[in-house]
């Protein structure tokens, strides 16, 4: 490696001694003003150096110079574990996690596209005759000045029935006719209530007056009443004041207001949705909607697609504010379509969006920012992408490194990878038999490093192998599916084999699959494996999330120590008192407070990180303790428990989808999009199947290596060889290739897609001349 500096500027950025994670002391230089990819398989280490090292670093400089006080009110991912780091510019990181969900969150808030087209409705609109000029902030569904004050700004008003609140009307209230309250003491207080109102609580819900049916399913009033519990044996109750709260405003309140997720999820099963009456779902005041431009309200607007949106505005003239206002704002939309975006639109929600699609949007946002001498690290942009919109995934690529910036891309998708300029190969596996910088070079000089995964795949391509196409045993058919861009559409998807639906992004493919529903003829029982996290808390880990946790607990709670000292198996919990270190309460770490500084986490003092207090670590398993079972990997455990059948069947299925170097008690918050996804499909395939299962998963191979899609492809054909259906969303070619049918949406995106464009085997959709697909296809086949 040149040690070259050319005016006291190093051209490369170097690490010396990084160990975040599996990394093994790496020393490793990248130059600056390139294009460097961070491939190897999953797990290898690649996100540990170019998020967890170098943009981690390059963040915490950033931090040094912001005045103490101001640090509190930013998260920091702290200091990464490396020796030295020089070299290093500012860095702009691009990830794929999202935040919370947010109905109010738009692709016009994330590119503030939307405040562009709120400053020309303000500046340039068209006003009713004698209306005053209205602020930007008007236009606005998220600002008081420009809410519906009957929807508060989100289009849609929550209603409910009788139908609903009360679905079996034989049973009497005691019984449990009114569904929507709550169980337990809650519901009972409130049937308690009304007994003591006096209203008949034993008499089938239909043959109560009507006019008390309604009172109790919604009146607004909220009685207080005295309320005499029934005497149960062997408890003293004493009367107390009760509250009465209708069915009605019990959903209302728990859905608007209720911090769980489980009870807003059934309070929501008890109402229907329903487009704003008095802003008919455009989410704004009528005055900001008697405002126009070129003809259309700005609600109208926002609802185009962005490729329709930009060609409204260049058709209209107007004034100089009009011209130089649109102007801007059709440059702007401009660069999201250039990432294959333009059949969003702008009022498009944010939690509707892949994250590949988030991504992209923050991506187009940067390119208008006009930095330079910038490093962007970018986590895998080509997630979500089909062949044809990766190539303008390139071209974005190529622009920012034009404008003087440095652009460091964790990827796996080939075609990226190609068209790197220096590639930074991490493995040679993963977890702990990875960790190694195997190259750090221009991509060709990889093709003679032996222990690259990676290299297989870029230089010895080989056409897809030919195999026996297997045939339907039967069909689901579903439609006529009107939704999103889709219009009236009828699909029919085969049954026992595997089928990919494809077609470029936004075409419609996963609004299809989420039609196939277990109310179909033909489905015994559906599985959906997606990406979402396995739990959103450091207490929810692999071991937990499979069951293995119960097993490795009971054969603690067997042992003799555990049974001489009477330790049951929640002695073992770290979630529960007991067993678990009280310091830390199982957390395995504490939090620091500083002074005028963010806090910071350390190893628990106690137990210094292991989580359980010295009574319950004294207890051993065939010489280990809980917390160093917790410990092992999957491979290590494998061979640990090799004699327990419970356990040893759990950790084959772990070890068969490639997660063997993942730690038993890995936090849920540490694991990819990608692993979560297959420790899902490892959950399922160690139960004992009966009868026919239709699995259905979403882009399963986005996160992963092309020999990990290698691993996870013989799971699915597994699947499929058991008797099962197996229906994919799918990007990657090599896993097209594979698959016995073939549904192709499109042709384009948004209203240019929407329709079934050719099906059947992958050698037919290959010719079709209308799918944007075939091509790409022809040529994995070897066609």
């Amino acid at each position: 490696m040149p040690d070259s500096r050319i005016d006291g500027h190093d051209p490369y950025v170097r690490v010396r001694g990084a160990r975040e994670h599996n990394l093994a002391g790496v020393d490793v230089d990248v130059p600056r003003d390139a294009i460097a990819v961070f491939t190897g398989v999953s797990g290898s280490g690649k996100s540990s150096l170019a998020f967890g090292t170098i943009y981690a670093e390059a963040q915490r400089r950033y931090f040094e110079s912001v005045a103490p006080y101001a640090r509190r009110l930013i998260h920091q991912v702290g200091a990464p574990k490396v020796g030295e780091i020089t070299g290093l510019p500012p860095a702009v990181s691009l990830e794929q996690r999202r935040s919370s969900p947010n109905t109010r969150s738009s692709v016009g808030t994330v590119t503030t596209l939307s405040n562009s087209l709120r400053m020309l409705f303000s500046r340039a609109g068209t006003y009713p005759a004698g209306a005053s000029r209205l602020d930007s902030d008007a236009f606005s569904p998220n600002t008081a000045a420009g809410a519906c004050p009957e929807c508060h700004g989100l289009g849609l008003v929550h209603e409910t029935s009788e139908e609903l609140l009360v679905p079996d009307r034989e049973l009497s209230i005691r019984e449990g006719a009114v569904a929507a309250w709550p169980g337990a003491w809650q519901g009972k207080n409130l049937r308690d209530v009304l007994d003591a109102l006096g209203h008949d609580i034993d008499r089938p819900w239909r043959e109560l007056d009507a006019k008390d049916r309604e009172w109790i399913l919604f009146t607004e009033e909220q009685p207080v009443v005295t309320v005499h519990p029934v005497r149960e044996a062997g408890r003293i109750q004493r009367p107390y004041q009760g509250t009465y709260m209708s069915a009605r405003r019990y959903v209302m309140h728990t859905f608007s207001d209720s911090k769980s997720a489980t009870l807003r999820a059934k309070a929501e099963r008890f109402l229907t949705s329903a487009p704003c009456p008095v802003c008919g779902g455009s989410r704004l005041r009528p005055e900001a909607l008697a405002v126009t431009f070129a003809g259309r309200t700005i609600a109208e607007l926002a609802a185009l697609p962005l490729t329709a949106l930009a060609g409204h505005l260049t058709d209209h003239g107007g004034s100089e504010t009009a011209r130089f206002l649109t102007e801007d704002l059709v440059a702007r939309i401009g660069t999201v379509t250039e990432l294959g975006l333009g059949y969003l639109s702008l009022d498009r929600t944010t939690p509707s969006l892949s994250s590949g699609e988030l991504q992209r949007l923050c991506l187009a946002t940067q390119l208008r920012s006009g930095l330079f001498g910038v490093v962007y690290v970018l986590d895998e942009p080509s997630a979500g992408l089909h062949p044809a919109d990766t190539e303008a995934l390139l071209v974005v690529l190529d622009r920012l490194k034009a404008a003087g910036n440095t652009v460091f891309v964790v990827e796996h998708h080939l075609d990226v990878i190609r068209h790197a300029d220096w590639i930074v190969d991490v493995g040679p596996r993963a977890g702990v038999h990875g960790g190694r910088v195997l190259h750090s070079g221009p991509p060709e000089e990889l093709a003679g490093v032996e222990e690259s995964a990676t290299r297989r795949f870029l230089f010895d391509r080989a056409p897809a192998p030919g195999r026996t196409v297997r045939r339907p045993t039967g069909w689901l058919r579903t439609g006529p599916v009107t939704r999103h861009n889709l219009k009236a559409v009828e699909a029919a998807f085969p049954t026992g084999v595997l089928t990919a639906v494809t077609g470029v992004s936004g075409s419609g493919k996963s609004t299809l699959v989420g039609t196939l529903g277990e109310e179909l003829e033909g489905v015994q029982r559906l599985v959906t494996v997606d990406q979402r996290p396995i739990g959103r808390t450091p207490r929810s880990n692999l071991a937990t999330y499979t069951g293995l946790f119960d097993v490795v607990r009971k054969l603690f709670t067997a042992t003799e120590e555990a049974r001489a000292r009477g330790y049951k198996a929640g002695r073992f919990s770290f979630n529960v008192p007991g067993g678990r270190c009280e310091t830390c309460q199982g957390e395995g770490f504490v939090s620091v407070e500083l002074l005028f500084l963010p806090s910071t986490y350390a190893p628990c003092p106690d137990c210094r990180g292991a989580r359980y207090n010295p009574e319950t670590l004294e207890v051993r398993l065939r010489g280990l303790t809980i917390a160093e079972v917790l410990d092992l990997t999957v491979e290590s455990a494998a061979g640990f428990f090799a004699d327990t059948p419970a356990a040893a069947r759990s950790l084959r299925t772990l070890l068969d989808v490639g997660l063997g170097y993942l730690r038993l008690g890995q936090p849920a918050t540490e694991l990819s999009g990608g692993e979560a996804q297959r420790i899902k499909l490892a959950a399922e395939l160690q139960r004992l199947r009966r009868g026919h299962t239709l699995y259905v998963l979403d882009e399963p191979t986005t996160g992963l290596h092309p020999a990990d899609v290698e691993v996870l492809m013989r799971q699915l054909h597994g699947l499929v060889d058991a008797g099962h259906s197996v229906v994919v969303v799918e990007h990657d070619m090599d896993v097209v290739a594979t698959a016995d049918w073939v549904l192709d949406l499109g042709p384009g995106g948004g209203e240019e897609g929407g329709r079934i464009v050719a099906e059947g085997p992958p050698h037919r959709v290959a010719t079709a001349s209308e799918s944007r697909t075939a091509r790409y296809l022809a040529a994995r086949l070897g066609g």
